[in-house]
């Protein structure tokens, strides 16, 4: 498997979780890495922050860009893209990670969580797309990376969430059009979705304890993200792939030390029949 020694990777929600695990799997290459997130103060309840990530990988092996940065803000995108451009001399890969999640009915979802989730789940992955699309057009292999799931149209992953399912299918059909649409420029969209659920925040937030202790750690998808990017971004676009199936692809047998309690039965991830 190649690295990414000195290529720049332009990472949105960064601060925790898989965006954070993804930022130092690249730093660990040597990497360039653009941590992007809301979250420039420490947070009451929650770890991490852009500063705190970039300590992390300096301390990895790689260079370390912290901006905050709201993905809804158009003007801020195009800014820090900018930004990272001119510190890093251009920008090869985009993981489009920033996600809002409310996992409730209709009745039960107020517009203004709906709007958030639009905001920064459709709209932000459309727009740090747009702004980057040029410097990837002259990055090194290229890569769009988002975080969303396979396009399921199973009535019953709606029923229960279907803002939520609305707005991270948004991001895959963001995939689905740009891989299409860049394929001639050479710059490859792909969607990366963990088999199992992954122990984040947003999992520790939405879901009972016993799913978190049936998830995996966030180095999984990191892992399979870093196999994706060494993939030909030629070839190797319009798809939705699924960190474990990645990673056997790449070798990978051994899973277990990858699960939060080892010798548990993991929980499914949604969308995934």
């Amino acid at each position: 498997m190649g690295d990414l020694r000195g290529k720049t990777i332009f990472i949105t929600g960064a601060s925790r979780g898989i965006g954070r695990e993804i930022a130092l799997r690249c730093a660990r290459d040597g990497a360039n890495v653009v941590i992007t997130a809301k979250t420039a103060e420490p947070h009451p309840r929650l770890p991490g922050t852009i500063h705190s990530v970039a300590q992390e990988v300096e301390a990895a092996g790689g260079k370390a860009l912290p901006i905050r940065l709201d993905v809804r803000d158009e003007d801020a995108v195009q800014q820090a893209v900018r930004e990272a451009a001119a510190t890093f001399g251009g920008i090869d890969i985009l993981v489009n990670n920033a996600s809002a999640i409310l996992l409730a009915g209709t009745l039960a979802t107020p517009i203004k969580r709906f709007d958030l989730m639009f905001g920064v789940n459709v709209r932000g992955t459309f727009v740090c797309s747009q702004v980057c699309i040029p410097y990837l057009a002259k990055g090194r292999n290229p890569h769009v990376l988002n975080l969303a799931p396979p396009l399921n149209m199973s009535a019953r992953w709606f029923k229960d969430h279907v803002a939520y399912t609305m707005a991270k299918y948004g991001m895959s059909m963001c995939t689905l059009g740009m891989a299409a649409e860049l394929r001639p420029e050479g710059i490859a969209v792909n969607s990366l979705w963990p088999r199992t659920t992954i122990a984040t925040a947003a999992i520790e937030m939405n879901f009972p304890a016993a799913i978190l202790k049936a998830s995996r750690k966030p180095a999984i998808m990191a892992d399979a993200a870093h196999a994706i990017f060494n993939r030909d971004s030629r070839s190797a676009t319009g798809n939705f792939y699924i960190d474990e199936t990645v990673l056997r692809e790449e070798g990978v047998t051994d899973f277990e030390h990858y699960a939060v309690s080892p010798g548990t039965s993991l929980y499914t991830d949604l969308f995934l029949d």
